[in-house]
């Protein structure tokens, strides 16, 4: 504890991480009783859900889904690491509105799309991409997130991963190319 009795972020975040862990042992029965065969997934998606209230999974395409959701409970269950998503499907209209504030910050459209893309580019309007948080999750994805269809595609991002059927090169920002495959 600091002298204004807060906890320092790294202290709190093994709290959270403690408190989480034991709602979610303290769940598995219920899950059991619920879905026998998949109770540690469940019991894992609830604890985070309490975890990360704000996080919303609507919209990512189904193996998108099921792939960040299957991530998260080995890295939950067998590595004791939370990943929790910050932000993922975002629709066109909100996307424009990102980017559109990302010029107007940076300048140029160029500029910006060293951080934001234009919707019709966005794998966020796709349902593909994912924003995760906090890093230690975001680290343990990028050792494992492969065996999910999950890469970290951004040199700069390091919270970004998209779900891709194939492996894929990093590049530097999302504005940048590589090999004829836009960001």
């Amino acid at each position: 504890m600091t002298e204004t009795g807060v906890l320092p972020d790294r202290a709190r975040d093994r709290v959270f991480q403690a408190i989480t862990r034991i709602l979610a042992v303290l769940l598995l029965p219920v899950a059991f009783a619920r879905a026998p065969r998949r109770a540690h997934h469940l019991a894992c998606q609830w604890a985070l859900a309490v975890r990360f209230p704000a996080e919303d999974l609507t919209g990512l395409t189904p193996a998108t889904s099921a792939a960040f959701t299957a991530a998260r409970a080995e890295a939950f269950w067998r590595h004791g690491t939370l990943i929790g998503l910050t932000s993922g499907h975002r629709d066109a209209a909100e996307q424009h509105r990102l980017f559109t504030e990302e010029v107007r910050r940076t300048g140029s459209a160029e500029a910006a799309r060293r951080h934001v893309l234009p919707p019709h580019e966005s794998r966020h309007v796709a349902g593909t991409a994912l924003d995760v948080r906090p890093a230690e999750g975001a680290r343990w994805l990028e050792r494992h997130g492969a065996r999910y269809g999950l890469y970290r595609v951004y040199d700069n991002e390091w919270w970004h991963f998209e779900h891709h059927g194939r492996v894929v090169a990093r590049i530097p920002h999302p504005g940048a190319t590589m090999s004829g495959r836009p960001a």
